[in-house]
């Protein structure tokens, strides 16, 4: 048993170190698409919480997902980024709130369509040309 408890803390903290890693080399563009990549795991496992009647995980979910739209909306530049920038600020909280009902009610469709919502903005984000990154 201690061997297996050595095991997973030392495949934690590869983990750990491996990520840091690559967030540390990673573009803003990268990082982004790590976030918005994040979120889409965090509200699909929150969904299978909610499957499973586990309320305490899909809390544990939901509130990753908030906690990663609020780094989104923290990273929207709304000095440089005019209308577009304030759109996607919008589209940002409108998301959050829909998050904070998708917890009250245990609702599977509104995290489908803050997936749904989320996947658009990602591939738009994903076909940003090279040079404009």
């Amino acid at each position: 048993m201690a061997a297996v408890m050595n095991n997973r803390m030392y495949a934690n903290r590869y983990a750990a170190v491996h990520t840091e890693s690559i967030v540390e080399e990673a573009t803003p563009h990268a990082l982004i698409q790590m976030l918005m990549n994040g979120f889409l795991m965090q509200v699909n496992a929150a969904k299978g919480a909610i499957d499973r009647e586990d309320l305490e995980d899909k809390g544990t979910h939901i509130s990753r997902a908030i906690s990663i739209i609020g780094g989104l909306i923290d990273g929207v530049d709304l000095e440089r980024g005019g209308v577009i920038a304030e759109n996607l600020s919008n589209l940002y909280e409108y998301i959050n709130t829909r998050l904070f009902q998708a917890s009250v009610e245990n609702s599977i469709v509104l995290l489908d369509e803050v997936s749904d919502l989320m996947r658009s903005v990602k591939e738009a984000w994903d076909a940003i040309p090279e040079d404009y990154r």
